[in-house]
This record gives structure tokens, C-alpha cells and sequence, in this order.
């Protein structure tokens, strides 16, 4: 299996703008994550990029904390990126990026993200800011990202 980004490839560990900030997601977050999410589903479900179904689902905290745990791995292991976006003042998960490599497509990555129905004012922002980010310091020729009306 070819690498998903290349091995001298330094991965951001972050983005940060005014309105939000990316960090690495990670088991840390589980409870701010859970609530995030947990409290949103439907608007989630909603997102671009969402409309499968397949997410989210119900999960424990417990089980949430293995997901979080799983894409800590993938992250260390670069087989994956996924961060957490926090509100810069108050350092609350206000959603989530995903970047993970698509197989069999025209596409070299997928992103999704979502936020909390609380900030759903950031989806645009947060999605225009990502899709710069990706194009201006990422490896990826092309990048599937649902765009944003």
C-alpha cells in the first residue's frame, strides 16, 4: 500500500484562526468531544459529507474514547488526520476535521468536518479555511471535500 503522505512530509499539527483552532484530536478530548457531538447529531447528520448515514451513530463515552484513541493512532502512524477545532477563548470542542486517504477514486485525500449545532455559523468558515489549508500545505493533488453553499 502506497504511503498516504509522503515520509518527509512535516504534518501540521495545527491551524489557527480567529475563529477557531485545529489541534491533533486525541483521547484528551473525549469528554468536550462526546458533548460536542453527542449534543448535535442531527445537525451533523445534515453536514455535506454526512448523508450516508453511517455517522453518527450512538456510542458510549467509553466508546467514544476508543474512536479518539483510533485516530490518535492513525494520526502517529500517518495513516490519517484528524483534528479536533476548538474555540480559541474558551478551548471547547466546537467540532472535528477528518483527512484520510481515498482508495479507487480520482481524489489523492477526503476531508469531512463538522461543528456543533451551537456554532453552526463556523460550518463555511471552517470549511473554507480547511480547503486553503489543505491546498496551501498538504502534499494532495486533489482533495474530495463536500463544498458549502
Amino acid at each position: 500500500m502506497a504511503e498516504f503522505v509522503p515520509p518527509d512530509f512535516d504534518v501540521p499539527l495545527g491551524l489557527e484562526t480567529s475563529e477557531f483552532v485545529l489541534e491533533p484530536l486525541g483521547p484528551e478530548h473525549n469528554e468536550l468531544d462526546y458533548d460536542a457531538w453527542t449534543s448535535s447529531m442531527e445537525h451533523i447528520a445534515a453536514t455535506p459529507g454526512y448523508l450516508n448515514g453511517s455517522w453518527p451513530r450512538e456510542m458510549t463515552r467509553d466508546e467514544n474514547r476508543a474512536d479518539l484513541q483510533r485516530h490518535a493512532d492513525d494520526f502517529r502512524t500517518r495513516k490519517g488526520f484528524t483534528y479536533t477545532v476548538l474555540d480559541p477563548a474558551s478551548r471547547d470542542v466546537i467540532g472535528c476535521v477528518y483527512i484520510y486517504p481515498l482508495r479507487d477514486r480520482d481524489n489523492d485525500a477526503c476531508a469531512l468536518s463538522w461543528v456543533r449545532e451551537s456554532h453552526a455559523h463556523l460550518d463555511t468558515p471552517l470549511w473554507h479555511a480547511v480547503s486553503e489549508w489543505l491546498e496551501s500545505d498538504w502534499p494532495f493533488a486533489s482533495v474530495e471535500y463536500a463544498p458549502r453553499a
